[in-house]
Order: C-alpha cells, then sequence, then structure tokens
C-alpha cells in the first residue's frame, strides 16, 4: 500500500478538468495506492523515478518513492499540454 500526495501544481490542474474527466481521474489517481505501476503505465524518459498513465486524453505524471512506499502527483494534464 502506498501513501498519495498531490503537489499543489496537481492540485490546481485538477481544478481545470471538467466534471465528467474529473471523476475517472481521481479513481486512476486512487488506484495508485494499490498499485504504483499499473498496466499501461509508462516511465518516463531521462528520469529515474517519474511515471506517467493515462486517463482519457489526460496524463497523470507521478514519481514513486519505494523507499518511503508513497506516490507524489506531479501534474495531471491534457495531452496536448502535459510535454511542453
Amino acid at each position: 500500500m502506498y501513501e498519495v500526495y498531490l503537489e499543489r501544481s496537481a492540485e490546481r490542474d485538477l481544478k481545470k478538468i471538467p466534471p465528467d474527466d474529473f471523476d475517472r481521474v481521481i479513481s486512476s489517481i486512487q488506484a495508485l495506492a494499490n498499485n504504483s505501476k499499473p498496466a499501461g503505465c509508462r516511465k518516463i524518459a531521462g528520469s529515474k523515478c517519474d511515471w506517467r498513465i493515462r486517463v482519457g486524453s489526460y496524463r497523470v505524471t507521478y514519481e514513486i518513492q519505494e523507499k518511503e512506499r508513497s506516490v507524489k502527483i506531479m501534474r495531471v494534464r491534457h495531452r496536448k499540454d502535459v510535454y511542453r
């Protein structure tokens, strides 16, 4: 079981998401507590412990800290904006 933390930037991103997508994104983030590397997750190239999951047209980027058993959500953005 992992602890899930939200960065302030992720909180701000979540406020901008439409309500129908918001529910799906939140349930995916909560599922990271049980499985930090779900099916379909991808490692972000060039980083040590950064990962992303796809939730519809949104991407959730997060960092896994194995020692602390924690997942830190860094960004939740639309796919056209997330990698800029």
